[in-house]
């Protein structure tokens, strides 16, 4: 199947077919880019300025769902980004195309060699591969360094293998993204990714706690998998087109005895209904972690601390996306 669609200038196809090709002569980077970290970012900058210099289309070849999904789902990562947001992401670096291959149980054991001759060469007429340090491809991770140098030598395309790249002693990293988010450290994610992480979902009915409170918030269900830990953050929030400065509490309410694990969102000086609508929240800092308060007082004196806290930190405004 083919799916072909344009995000800005940069077309998407979402296929495993590869008997027509799509390029004449390509500069290719292969990867999971989960995230799309100012390393990835790097590498894109590379295979474009490359396709400019070549006459060539600059592509990025990614996979959906991520292969250990399929391979040995019990390690597979929670991905920092959606599949949306990874091509919206993808799409700002001004690449000429995204190759969506769909990962399945039989395409995991097609092997690293001919997935290089019959998809990379024959299929997009690579002539210049860019791959991060560790990355590894095909049956069994066979399509590392060695295999592709051997291979670069006999189809005549360029392999470049980046080093790590990063800033100072900062590697940028999808699983350390991952590490920090899951231990609420959302501030120190920025440098990484070069903007806040962002998770989004629609608003639904929730017990109201907030709203008895005086403080009422948007309860959202979300399908990003990396959640941050538990506890109040200062947020942006993009609700009905406009972003928003907000809190964010996430966890299961321990004052009133719990419950499952809720996402929810105070936005300030705001009051329009968002039932049902989609928001995104981008996280700009942890303020504390979830306690349980000895009774409601104590709860709403301590909330609206943290709305002071959190509209300190928000009016330095939204941390800048930076260049690779």
């Amino acid at each position: 199947m083919k799916v072909c669609h344009n995000h800005g200038a940069m077309r998407i196809i979402t296929t495993a077919d590869f008997s027509r090709p799509f390029a004449e002569r390509s500069v290719v980077s292969i990867g999971n880019f989960d995230g799309v970290h100012r390393g990835h970012r790097e590498i894109f900058r590379r295979i474009h300025q490359y396709a400019h210099a070549e006459a060539a289309t600059s592509v990025a070849v990614t996979f959906d769902p991520h292969p250990l999904q399929i391979i040995h789902p019990s390690r597979a990562p929670l991905l920092i980004t959606s599949a949306a947001q990874k091509r919206a992401l993808i799409a700002e670096s001004d690449l000429d195309l995204l190759v969506v291959i769909p990962f399945t149980s039989s395409f995991a054991s097609v092997s690293a060699e001919r997935f290089v001759r019959e998809i990379l060469v024959a299929g997009l007429g690579m002539r210049h591969l860019v791959i991060g340090h560790d990355y590894a491809f095909g049956r069994g991770r066979e399509g590392n360094e060695r295999l592709l140098s051997r291979l670069a030598d006999e189809l005549g395309f360029v392999l470049e293998v980046l080093e790590p790249v990063g800033e100072g002693e900062l590697i940028f990293s999808s699983s350390e993204v991952r590490r920090l988010v899951q231990a609420g450290e959302v501030a120190a994610v920025v440098p990484m990714l070069g903007r806040c992480h962002r998770i989004s979902g629609r608003v639904i009915h929730g017990r109201e706690i907030g709203r008895s409170l005086g403080f009422p918030t948007a309860n959202i269900i979300t399908d990003n998998l990396l959640i941050p830990a538990d506890g109040v953050y200062a947020v942006w929030v993009e609700a009905l087109g406009e972003l928003h400065m907000g809190a964010c509490s996430i966890g299961s309410n321990p004052t009133f005895d719990g419950g499952g694990r809720t996402i929810e969102a105070f936005l300030f000086d705001f009051n329009a209904p968002l039932y049902g609508q989609e928001i995104a929240l981008q996280f700009v800092a942890r303020l504390r972690g979830v306690t349980r308060f000895p009774d409601v007082g104590a709860l709403k004196e301590q909330i609206s601390r943290d709305v002071t806290a959190a509209r300190a930190l928000l009016a330095a405004g939204l941390p800048l996306r930076q260049t690779p």
